[in-house]
């Protein structure tokens, strides 16, 4: 029964947020989220990208509720977990704005009876600097999480143990950060958190989706997770107390978009709030943590990104905000254990924003393992390559990538990992999942498709 709704998958609802008509852009987003959720066997997946300032593309694809039939839209509500974590790092920068705090405050002002909290800032907190144990590392839901808790119980369990490590020398990803930031905000401002960002920011910037995930609403995605490669499965979601300030919130994609919009044109906080807020944190011996304030500092192909990830019970998500492209992608989906929402956010952001650079076609990754199993039978199709390549390729060479490659077992995937220009060539790099080993591939090709490289490497 539920084959059947991955074969109707590509049944989708579409909300126009800027341009009414239909674009070139438009329609290649959606075929490639369509391969996309159909390849991952997810039941839906929801996604906005914010393009020259403006919310320019919102769509959802396949089921919000398999059993039911239901299809997502574009109004069903998603868990987005972590990406909590830049909202209550705003709440605390604006509480500071209005001097109730400040984030060089130490824990122990508010909380002093928590391990070594004199030694401990606010800013640690935001940044996992403070050394305080993760109380939820697991990537799966446990049974302790069905039943209700509540903050000051997590803190009382996990803020009470010895550190992990001494404050500012090591950076340790840890929710219990985000609990005890979420309750010194409150004990600080004498307001309730998300009370406090929909007065401020949600209700402001028209997001009417965005609160608290308990209790689950009838517009909301069902839960699902996968056991191994498996089909998905409903499954609970975290009782209420357990995620407080560190990803608490539900909302749509396209209400996330907005906050990006509004974070792109720093309308969040101040200008030296928002320094503060995207600012990497940088270790006691100046290491860097590529971490700000509940924002990972990275890049794409060279672009500077601010993005995070999230997961709660049946649910992935991610939020990429570019602010040199002036663009944000968020890409939302409904089933834990499958990895969906990282490469289509990648994926999706290659398409709009570096188009000289497309993300390589099925097409191509099917032709590059045909090739490596070729290369396991010590054997390749010569008109695939150029003249270079096809001297690298001697008799000794098939030799030992038959011999080797052949002891790996059966090559299970190949995976396209990254993609730049270089030397009038596109370069190519992939991950190649035998039974035994993975390896890496490292490809050039030309402008008229054949390979000018080839090479197949070990990874340690």
């Amino acid at each position: 029964m539920i084959t059947r709704h991955f074969l109707a998958i590509a049944a989708s609802l579409s909300i126009p947020l800027a341009a009414q008509q239909p674009s070139d852009l438009s329609s290649r987003l959606s075929e490639k989220i369509n391969a996309a959720l159909k390849k991952s066997g997810a039941p839906s997946v929801s996604v906005a990208v914010v393009q020259d300032g403006k919310p320019a593309f919102a769509k959802a694809f396949g089921y919000a509720d398999l059993a039911a039939g239901r299809t997502a839209g574009t109004d069903t509500r998603y868990a987005v977990g972590s990406i909590s974590k830049q909202f209550t790092a705003a709440a605390l920068l604006l509480a500071q704005e209005q001097g109730k705090l400040s984030l060089d405050d130490p824990v122990s002002k508010y909380f002093p009876d928590l391990t070594r909290s004199a030694e401990i800032t606010i800013r640690q907190l935001l940044s996992h600097t403070s050394g305080y144990e993760d109380y939820a590392p697991q990537d799966y839901i446990i049974p302790e999480w069905t039943k209700a808790t509540t903050p000051q119980a997590v803190l009382d369990r996990w803020a009470k143990k010895p550190l992990n490590f001494d404050p500012g020398t090591k950076w340790q990803y840890s929710n219990t950060n985000y609990v005890l930031a979420g309750e010194i905000f409150e004990k600080a401002t004498g307001q309730p958190l998300v009370a406090f960002l929909r007065e401020k920011i949600f209700n402001p910037l028209g997001m009417p989706s965005a609160g608290d995930c308990v209790p689950a609403g009838a517009g909301e995605a069902t839960a699902y997770t996968r056991y191994a490669i498996g089909p998905p499965r409903p499954v609970a979601r975290e009782a209420a107390g357990w995620y407080f300030a560190a990803g608490e919130l539900c909302m749509t994609p396209s209400d996330l978009a907005r906050w990006d919009v509004a974070f792109l044109q720093k309308k969040i906080v101040g200008g030296s709030s928002y320094d503060e807020f995207t600012r990497e944190m940088k270790l006691k011996n100046d290491d860097s943590t590529h971490y700000a304030l509940g924002l990972t500092v990275g890049d794409l192909n060279g672009i500077p990104t601010l993005q995070h990830g999230g997961e709660v019970s049946g649910f992935l998500a991610s939020n990429t905000v570019l602010p040199t492209r002036n663009g944000a992608v968020v890409v939302l989906s409904n089933e834990d254990g499958v990895s969906l929402v990282s490469p289509l956010a990648r994926q999706i952001a290659t398409l709009v924003f570096l188009p000289e650079q497309p993300a390589p076609s099925d097409k191509d990754t099917r032709q590059v393992q045909s090739i490596l199993e070729g290369l396991r039978n010590g054997r390749i199709d010569r008109a695939l390559f150029t003249a270079n390549a096809n001297s690298y390729f001697t008799e000794i060479a098939l030799k030992d990538c038959k011999s080797s490659l052949g002891a790996l077992g059966k090559l299970k995937s190949v995976t396209a990992a990254g993609e730049n220009l270089r030397g009038g060539m596109t370069h190519r790099s992939y991950r190649a999942e035998f039974e035994k080993k993975t390896l890496l591939l490292n490809l050039y090709v030309m402008p008229d498709g054949k390979y000018e490289q080839f090479m197949v490497e070990d990874q340690l």
